[in-house]
């Protein structure tokens, strides 16, 4: 399997696989972002979900892939940090601001800084037409938070403080994008640096949820939850697990700008699941941050 996905590298049919990979891990980011929003308290269910990661990538990466080697640790053991940040902003942010509020603002402000960031370490360039399609994300994105800086009434309180953490996370998914991606360029065997990546990063939540939920004075039921953290847990793996091979196999930039056609999936699953209003103007300015990522694509 790794010896097919290296083979692929640089070609027009690893191109497509890489486009294929960036879109699935967009649907499934959305999902996986739902679940966490959703029915619990945000630090719970990402806490589970993280336990059930680990616990899967456990027994893959002792016995299934090969051990990492020398400063390939040291890349590894750097994402935690990272995805810590990370974690901890999308956590502040849910519990501030409504799903179809925060997760468009996140997922669409990483973009511009990922393709900065690929410029810088890979020496990607964007074509004009692509720059283009960044603007119109750029101009989605910001749109969408003025107008729900204007008209939404839900969370009024804490709504500036839930729009400048989602900014900042913004931020931390290009900077964990781009490192993501240097990781496993510089990892002989992918799935190598995959799962150890799973295993590693999986260790902080599972503690902090666990003393939240023993702090609660009314704790959610355990079963439902845990649940909940193992389908969580099984959508990441296909989520990040996609758009870091999509930047082992092509363009980090584009795979980036792509993964962020999320918001389209986001606004769906916000307004049909967790029955939040989003209308036709939110909608809108949803579908210009993913027809920015369109052009973005079809003009490289």
């Amino acid at each position: 399997m790794s010896d097919w996905l290296i083979g692929l590298e640089g070609s027009a049919a690893g191109h497509r696989a890489a486009l294929f990979l960036a879109l699935s891990a967009a649907v499934l980011h959305a999902v996986f972002a739902a679940l966490q929003k959703g029915r619990f308290d945000p630090w719970l269910s990402r806490g589970a979900m993280d336990g059930f990661i680990f616990l899967i990538a456990l027994p893959v990466a002792l016995f299934l892939v090969p051990w990492p080697q020398g400063v390939q640790w040291l890349l590894i053991i750097g994402a935690l940090p990272i995805h810590f940040a990370y974690k901890m902003g999308v956590a502040l942010a849910f519990t501030r601001g409504a799903y179809t509020v925060v997760y468009p603002v996140v997922r669409g402000t990483g973009p511009l800084f990922a393709v900065i960031g690929a410029w810088l370490i890979f020496g990607e360039v964007f074509t004009p037409v692509q720059w283009l399609g960044v603007a119109i994300l750029l101009s989605g994105i910001f749109g969408l938070a003025v107008y729900n800086l204007i008209h939404v009434d839900v969370g009024r309180a804490t709504l500036v403080s839930a729009l400048w953490l989602a900014f900042a996370t913004g931020g931390l998914v290009a900077l964990y994008t781009t490192y993501d991606a240097y990781g496993i360029r510089a990892t002989p065997d992918p799935f190598t640096f995959l799962a150890w990546f799973f295993l590693v990063t999986a260790v902080d939540f599972p503690v902090l949820a666990t003393l939240r939920y023993r702090s609660m004075a009314h704790p959610p039921p355990l079963r439902a939850l845990l649940a909940r953290g193992l389908t969580g847990a099984v959508i990441a793996f296909g989520s990040f697990g996609s758009v870091m091979l999509a930047t082992r196999l092509d363009k980090v930039g584009e795979a980036a700008v792509l993964r962020e056609t999320s918001t389209v999936f986001a606004a769906l699953i916000g307004w049909v699941v967790l029955k939040e209003a989003v209308g036709p103007r939110r909608l809108a300015l949803m579908g210009l941050i993913a027809a920015g990522a369109v052009i973005v694509e079809m003009g490289g």
